[in-house]
């Protein structure tokens, strides 16, 4: 038992600095808004309405984003404490031990894949809408896996090889590519703002609350994905510059501002189309497609692409992050903690992680992956929060940067985190469960003793 909860604290600039700190303030910051602002507002938003909350889908962003905020401001102390770049599960294992680090970060895997599987599915669509428009078209057998009747998703499974080599350039490269990705997202959202303000129609809002309140919340539950993203933005501490600063600003203005673009988005898209209609994978452009705007209805899916790439991007990122901290405390194979001599990258891991997210994103269904992600999220935010509240009594001398004003903090972001959790579908929690007892399986049967707990800490190899 010693040995299961046994706990470490790390040096932020000692035995784990091994990728190059290059990252601003600003460019964590974007790093945040490329993450959120994808799928959640370009796909799901749509589904949401349609099948959940009806233009409620508002206050659906609102609710999700009260709980999440709360989580940010937790996520926020710790990363301030401990940066490295392992996120949430590094936060863990320095504080609290290393079985609940291995089940938070066992968690995060399947967050960040699974979001970046089911971002790609999201992708494929509205490439394939783009191509529509200028007469192209992919057969249909290679755009929907075998559960829609097809072979495979293969746009989606392209789109993360292609992320996988801008990530292995470095770190800095890919966070040049995602800025300005972000700057061309944010000016098709401000296109579509502007053009769907003069169609708005207020008897698009009739009924306002067609699902009545559980709707609301429902509709909390699917599109929660939006925000994941702001959490990713912890697993770059190691390369940030001044990551006691930076990742609570990262953290937190990331979510702040995506939290106005998604109700902005939203209130519009429920205001020139009929709630119902939107149950579709590319409801912005579709929206402007039917009010006669053929060519911003392109504009906009050409602007989506971009933007669900960079989702992508980022949460193949926290992905490759969280594994390496995993992997170099011993918790899962050494071989992927080698790095790229002139990227100074996991190219290793960074490839056979994307091989995987493809299959995924090349087989399953979009709903099914979402809700795995939204379940992989609301627990790691859950065990952070927690955590906060742990090291407030175990480490009350803990240096800490950045502070939550109060317990009630955590503790709400607990209470409203695990409220949605338990309104997503059994389907979701038998496969969560699944995950979580596999996650045990492989902690019991390799990875506690193999860790590098009571072992020196070697420096990572050069590739």
């Amino acid at each position: 038992m010693k040995k299961l909860f046994r706990t470490k604290v790390l040096n932020q600039d000692g035995d784990k600095q091994s990728l190059r700190r290059c990252l601003t303030a600003f460019d964590l910051t974007m790093l945040g808004i490329g993450a959120i602002i994808g799928a959640g507002i370009f796909v799901l938003t749509g589904i949401a309405a349609a099948t959940h909350a009806g233009p409620a889908i508002i206050f659906s962003y609102l609710l999700a984003a009260l709980a999440c905020a709360f989580a940010a401001f937790s996520y926020a102390e710790l990363a301030s404490s401990f940066g490295g770049c392992g996120g949430a599960y590094g936060y863990a294992y320095a504080g609290i031990g290393e079985c609940f680090a291995w089940i938070i970060g066992w968690d995060l895997l399947l967050e960040y894949g699974m979001d970046a599987a089911t971002v790609s599915v999201g992708w494929s669509a509205y490439l394939q809408n783009s191509l529509h428009a200028i007469g192209m078209t992919i057969p249909h057998a290679l755009t929907v896996g075998p559960f829609h009747g097809g072979i495979m998703n293969l746009p989606a499974m392209l789109v993360i090889f292609l992320i996988a080599g801008i990530l292995s350039i470095g770190a800095k490269g890919s966070a040049r590519f995602n800025e300005w990705i972000v700057y061309i997202k944010l000016l098709v959202i401000a296109l579509f703002l502007g053009i769907g303000m003069f169609y708005f129609k207020t008897e698009n809002w009739h009924p306002f609350i067609p699902f009545g309140a559980q709707g609301i919340v429902n509709g909390a539950g699917l599109i929660f994905f939006a925000y994941i993203g702001f959490d990713s933005v912890s697993t770059a501490g190691e390369e940030a510059i001044n990551p006691q600063r930076s990742l609570p600003i990262g953290i937190i203005a990331s979510l702040a501002i995506c939290t106005l673009i998604y109700v902005a988005v939203a209130g519009i898209l429920t205001g020139i189309a009929y709630y119902p209609t939107l149950n579709v994978s590319s409801p912005v452009a579709m929206a402007l497609l039917k009010l006669g705007h053929k060519f911003s209805s392109e504009i906009v899916a050409i602007g989506a692409i971009a933007g669900l790439t960079t989702a992508i991007l980022t949460m193949y990122f926290g992905f490759t992050r969280v594994f390496l901290a995993m992997s170099r405390d011993g918790l899962l194979p050494k071989q992927f903690i080698k790095l790229h001599e002139k990227s100074q990258t996991p190219r290793r891991l960074i490839w056979i992680g994307g091989i995987i997210m493809a299959i995924v994103a090349g087989i399953f269904p979009i709903n099914e992956i979402a809700n795995l992600v939204n379940i992989g999220a609301l627990a790691a935010f859950v065990a952070v929060c927690g955590s906060v509240i742990v090291l407030r009594y175990t480490k009350p001398d803990l240096h800490r940067p950045f502070r939550t004003w109060s317990p009630i903090v955590p503790l709400l972001g607990i209470l409203l985190c695990g409220y949605l959790m338990c309104n997503l579908p059994s389907a979701t929690w038998i496969s969560f469960g699944i995950w979580t007892l596999a996650g045990l399986f492989i902690y019991f049967g390799y990875s506690r003793f193999n860790s590098l707990m009571e072992k020196p800490v070697a420096v990572p190899a050069i590739d």
